[in-house]
């Protein structure tokens, strides 16, 4: 039976027999889903409180530990049903307060997993409709369910009125009844996981299969053919994420393929200048009367070059791809160039020049539309300029992830090993500003052990001490320091 009672219940918009209906479903979970012994990690609690205005509804699977009646406390799961309507399905703090899962609720990988299950609902399940919420931390029993969210789903108003600041992650089922149990086993697999139980053998792949689905959101897969189609709608775009992560990679395989060599890639550092990027006044060598000298022309930088070219050949798109865009200080090296990074402009936007650049811009400067330009920034790097607002709103801005499907196509079984302890740890413990340290997974592509085990510690284990060196994972130190111990042991 598994999860097909809770299911019944949760669609079912009615209150007849309450409690014993919530009794059956959740002993159908045990020897079926979960194992037998995993009774003893929680327990229900679902007051039959039809035709009372005192009190709003619920069955909840929550901490032993918490009396019979009355308030509870802890991390639970928890189901409110209304008439003619589907019940609420969602995570809940009880009323009485953290204990005894603060550890659990105040660890960002919580948080982080029921966030990514509410964007996954979201998207499969949404058809354009917020169908889940979720809070960004869960601790915070001080902060309400958003007021547009409550009038959209006002069906629920008494939930939300009288257990709305507990709740943090929820669900609104559509009339589909497999969406709902994806949506509860979601749930219910992580709570149990925290509980330090798994699903049976026999439901393992299932529950593979639904981690799967909301893992993608935790670190979203991008291709080059995505990328592509960002650059022909978008014409700008930054590719950012962690180091390792194939970004320049990915960049200078497109330059070549995708856009059969049409463009250049340069790369950005703190001297980078105006007069290098767009274009300024160059010494150029000179010789009079047999000496050697100098004089200042008008010269052409990298976009304008670049720029010059794609109208020299207006039937092809043309790449610029900028290495460590954000090594440079963004402001002086765009300067009033940045007018131009605009996508959906209405009409060709121009720009002054100080000087005649000659054919094809003289003193007026624009951009064709078949220059495309693709940024790289590796997020690890907190020694180097933020890129600003003004850049961000020109820019498409994506981000590449960690790919264990790339681990296992050219790595070994340590190689996967070694990337799956290192991600869960950062999934896991990672506040939100140094999740996207998360090594990528170039740092794990060795196919024979000996070599992946050289790797890990010359390459690998020399990044994670700068990163503690640095204070970037102070908040994680001790797992991370364990996680080098075992690199070490190796």
């Amino acid at each position: 039976m598994s999860l097909e009672l809770l299911v019944e219940i949760i669609h079912s918009g009615n209150l007849d027999s309450w409690k014993e209906r919530n009794q059956k479903a959740l002993a159908a979970l045990f020897g079926s889903r979960y194992p037998k012994r995993a009774e003893k990690s929680i327990k229900l609690r679902a007051p039959d409180m039809q035709g009372s205005d005192s009190g709003v509804p619920f069955a909840a699977y929550i901490d032993p530990s918490n009396p019979d009646a009355g308030a509870y406390s802890g991390m639970s799961f928890v189901i409110f049903p209304v008439k003619g309507a589907p019940c609420l399905v969602g995570m809940v703090v009880g009323t009485q307060g953290l204990a005894p899962d603060e550890s659990v609720l105040g660890r960002p990988g919580h948080a982080r997993k029921m966030r990514a299950i509410c964007e996954w609902l979201n998207g499969s399940n949404g058809r354009g409709e917020m169908v889940a919420w979720s809070k960004q931390d869960p601790t915070r029993i001080d902060v309400d369910v958003p007021k547009e969210v409550q009038l959209a789903w006002s069906a629920y108003e008494g939930a939300f009125k009288k257990y709305g600041k507990v709740m943090y992650a929820i669900y609104r089922p559509t009339p589909e009844q497999a969406a709902t149990r994806s949506a509860a086993a979601a749930m219910l697999d992580v709570m149990f996981e925290e509980r330090g139980e798994a699903p049976l053998k026999e439901w393992q792949n299932d529950a593979a299969a639904i981690r799967a689905n909301w893992f993608s959101h935790l670190m979203p897969r991008m291709d080059e053919s995505e990328v592509v189609d960002l650059l022909k709608r978008r014409r700008y775009l930054v590719l950012q994420g962690p180091p390792g992560t194939g970004k320049t990679r990915m960049a200078r395989q497109l330059l070549v393929g995708r856009y059969s060599g049409f463009g250049r890639s340069i790369q950005f550092h703190p001297n980078t200048t105006y007069e290098s990027f767009i274009g300024g006044l160059a010494p150029v060598p000179t010789r009079e009367n047999g000496d050697l000298g100098f004089r200042f022309e008008p010269t052409a930088g990298f976009l304008m070059e670049t720029a010059r070219a794609a109208i020299a050949n207006p039937s092809v798109p043309h790449l610029l791809h900028i290495d460590e865009i954000n090594r440079a200080d963004l402001g002086k090296v765009l300067g009033e160039a940045i007018y131009l990074f605009e996508p959906e402009s209405e009409g060709r936007r121009e720009i002054d020049l100080a000087y005649d650049f000659e054919e094809p811009f003289h003193r007026r400067f624009y951009l064709p539309e078949n220059l495309h330009v693709l940024g790289t920034m590796n997020s690890a790097d907190r020694s180097i300029a933020i890129v600003d607002v003004a850049v961000r709103r020109r820019f498409a801005f994506v981000s590449l992830w960690p790919s264990l499907e790339v681990v296992r196509q050219y790595g070994c079984q340590l190689s996967e090993e070694a990337f799956q302890k290192l991600v869960s740890i950062f999934i896991e413990h990672a506040p939100d500003d140094a999740f996207e340290l998360v090594p990528g997974h170039s740092y794990f592509l060795e196919k024979n052990d000996q070599r992946a085990k050289q790797n890990l510690k010359t390459s690998l284990a020399p990044l994670l001490r700068e990163y503690l060196a640095q204070g970037y994972v102070g908040g994680f130190a001790e797992p991370i320091r364990g996680y080098l111990q075992w690199l070490d042991s190796l």
